[in-house]
């Protein structure tokens, strides 16, 4: 067999929005595949074993077969290395822990060239998962070595870093199961849920309702303390000191043991729990002096720590921490037993591991060793336990075991501080018993709480937190029909009238007492100013109306190249209205060569359309007509003639709506029901004629099917200024 010139990546264009493919994200990638489209998988001696030696989980890939095994039957047939490639990548993403299931490939009009995609949520990942999918294939193809692992670490590498944080992407997931819109705003976390004025914003466990003002009170736990006591919250007595005499000098007034911290640190840091001697209290005063301003010395309270998670003032979940020690066994070194405890598959640098590694070189551990005087080269004596931490190991579950009484103060304390979502430190000794029965007591408040330990418990049931913070956020988002974090949406496909359309539909919107906000190839319009004059029917331009916290209606113009090289900017739409088929010939370069063509790309319009919501169509063209049974809401049609049979034929359904002229005069019908809005005469905007009349008939119709009232469209036409 010869060998193989690399398969030639074409381009590649991330689609970030619904399109052609599907509804979510993918990368399209365009390849030629040159002298190997005449070599199929099975024509290459030893390719498939290579391929399935290396990825043995492409049994699961189901493919065209529709059951497991479906590819590898695909395989041993012959099937082309487009299609193979696009299997590759999907299985590399899924080892690298980010599983993906859809991906397509398809041949365009040039024999040997492919459009491949596979969906992947971050554009950077998937670029690295092409990059490596496309060598491994073509190691397998020349027989070549390859590094799996690294492949693997790569996707991984890049998925660290760029994509959400555990803590923010569960409350984006269950966003999305409840269907609530996302936009990512930055490279880091900050992400908003829903469109325009129906909006919130988050940042890991932050939200736009968390006060800056009380996020400043929980990171001065000083200050946090006395608050709380003096709402009847139980706290360790304690005071700020100055240097290491002082914390000495406290110690003695407080009643030994104490605990010695940062007044304002986080995740445990410069904490020392359980301190007698005076050179112990020394040394963590000079540890908890490099984590914070300043130093708090209180008194040790006796238990375990606790977290508890509150969102919107209720407890949704408990965990319990659980101290770190390992026992000796007479043979090995005091870091050769941490070294097997890192081992533990729960430890890692990475965010998803709810567990760090223990390092003993780390200060609080070293305090640790010397409190209990052994050090790492120390051979622990057979059945000794060395404590390594106390603290910030929280791994088990316990919120079944809740007591009224603690989740009483943990909801108190949130709300003394003034926290929306707040992550509560308590010591108790038994989380199923009232707090002052056992002498428990609230050490911290903390703002913007990790959640992992309760996604990923040691022990227990993960807690459905993420779904507790959208529901704060989103209340009923859950039931069935509800669109939170939804404005009204119209959204305009085709190449007719576009412009004019969008404006006159905002300018009705606005009249109905909703700001609007217009994205069109006009500009940008928010309550009937143009603020911006470029062409903004496109992603980037839908993208920054959305974003808009002023908009509480949207109207978007979109085109057949948009949806072909960004994908629509929004998920779901309440109107879509496609006006036409036309302008297929300036789009050969993505291989649309005909007008039949052009319905793949200007369905994805009618695609979106919510159940319950409309979509509007030309009944005067049978391409565009012929979409309405792919819309998940009602079909309203239009037509410049009242005996248009297709018009006919949807209102003999009985409620079927249609907008139409006859005589001269616009027509609203459901069903055999008709009433008229005025002649064509009459109903044209105050600056000038419409552009022509199905435009016309198009935005009346988008406007009805929002619900506005027929007697404000004819009046609302009639004061329209096309011209500003």
């Amino acid at each position: 067999m010869p060998r193989f010139d690399a398969i030639e990546l074409l381009r590649t264009t991330y689609l970030r929005g619904p399109s052609i493919w599907t509804y979510r994200p993918v990368l399209e990638v365009w390849l030629a595949l040159g002298e190997l489209e005449r070599y199929p998988s099975h024509t290459i001696p030893g390719f498939n074993e290579r391929l399935t030696a290396w990825l043995p989980d492409l049994v699961e890939h189901h493919c065209g077969v529709g059951e497991r095994g479906g590819f590898i039957e695909r395989l041993h047939e012959g099937t082309w290395m487009g299609h193979v490639l696009e299997h590759v990548i999907i299985e590399l993403l899924n080892l690298a822990g980010l599983p993906v299931g859809f991906g397509q490939t398809r041949e365009t009009s040039t024999s040997g060239t492919y459009r491949m995609v596979f969906r992947c949520p971050e554009e950077a990942v998937a670029r690295v998962a092409l990059a490596q999918g496309h060598a491994l294939i073509m190691a397998a193809i020349n027989d070549d070595a390859f590094d799996l692992k690294s492949a693997v670490q790569a996707i991984k590498t890049s998925i660290d870093e760029r994509y959400l944080g555990p803590s923010t992407a569960c409350i984006v997931d269950a966003a999305q199961e409840r269907r609530v819109p996302q936009v990512r705003l930055n490279d880091g976390n900050l992400v908003q849920l829903g469109y325009g004025a129906a909006q919130r914003r988050i940042w890991t466990a932050e939200t736009d309702e968390t006060s800056a003002i009380a996020e400043g009170i929980a990171q001065d736990k000083d200050l946090t303390k006395r608050l709380l006591a003096a709402a009847g919250v139980p706290v360790p007595e304690g005071v700020i000191v100055a240097n290491a005499d002082e914390a000495w000098e406290a110690a003695q007034d407080i009643g030994l043991p104490v605990t010695v911290k940062p007044s304002d640190g986080n995740h445990a840091r410069g904490v020392t729990l359980e301190l007698y001697k005076e050179k112990n209290i020394r040394a963590a005063f000079a540890l908890a002096e490099k984590e914070g301003s300043e130093v708090i010395v209180e008194r040790f309270i006796e238990g375990t720590e606790h977290r508890l998670l509150v969102v919107g003032g209720k407890v949704v979940a408990a965990c319990r921490g659980e101290q770190v020690n390992v026992t000796g066994d007479g043979v090995r070194t005091l870091s050769e037993l941490v070294d097997e405890l890192n081992r533990d598959p729960r430890r890692g640098v990475e965010e998803e591991c709810p567990l760090e590694l223990l390092d003993l070189q780390l200060p609080n551990i070293q305090l640790e060793l010397a409190r209990q005087e052994v050090t790492a080269d120390t051979v622990v004596p057979a059945g000794r336990k060395v404590l390594l931490q106390r603290n910030g190991n929280m791994a088990i579950d316990c919120t079944d075991e809740l007591h009224p009484d603690v989740a009483y103060h943990a909801t108190l304390a949130a709300k003394v501080v003034g926290l929306d979502i707040a992550g509560m430190d308590m010591i108790l000794k038994d989380i199923a018993r009232p707090m002052h029965e056992q002498g428990g007591a609230i050490l911290e408040v903390n703002a913007g709480p990790g959640l992992l330990m309760h996604l990923k418990p040691s022990s227990g049931a993960p807690r459905p937190v993420g779904q507790a913070i959208v529901e704060h956020l989103f209340p009923g988002s859950g039931e069935p029909g509800s669109r939170a974090g939804r404005i009204p949406l119209v959204g305009i496909a085709g190449a007719r009238g576009g412009a004019f359309i969008a404006r006159l539909v905002g300018w009705l919107l606005q009249l109905s007492g909703k700001l609007t906000g217009i994205a069109c190839s006009e500009g940008m319009y928010i309550a009937g100013r143009r603020t911006q004059k470029i062409d903004t029917a496109n992603w980037a331009g839908a993208h920054r109306l959305l974003t808009n916290r002023l908009a509480q209606a949207a109207v978007i113009q979109t085109t057949a190249r948009s949806i072909l090289g960004e994908g629509l900017a929004y998920d779901r739409c309440q109107v879509g209205i496609v006006t036409d088929m036309d302008g297929w010939e300036q789009l050969a370069d993505h291989d649309v060569r005909e007008s039949a063509q052009m319905a793949r790309v200007l369905r994805t319009q009618i695609d979106v359309v919510l159940e319950g919501g409309v979509g509007v169509l030309n009944a005067d063209i049978a391409q565009v007509a012929e979409l309405a049974p792919l819309c998940d809401g009602e079909v309203l049609l239009y037509a410049l003639a009242a005996d248009n049979p297709l018009v006919a034929s949807h209102r003999a359904t009985g409620d079927g709506r249609a907008v139409f002229v006859r005589a001269g005069q616009v027509w609203l019908a459901t069903g055999a029901q008709e009433r008229p809005l005025g002649t064509l005469a009459a109903l044209q905007p105050a600056g000038g004629a419409a552009p022509d009349t199905a435009a016309l008939l198009a935005a009346i119709a988008g406007a009805w099917a929002m619900g506005i009232a027929p007697d404000l469209i004819g009046a609302g036409v009639k004061t329209f200024d096309y011209h500003i």
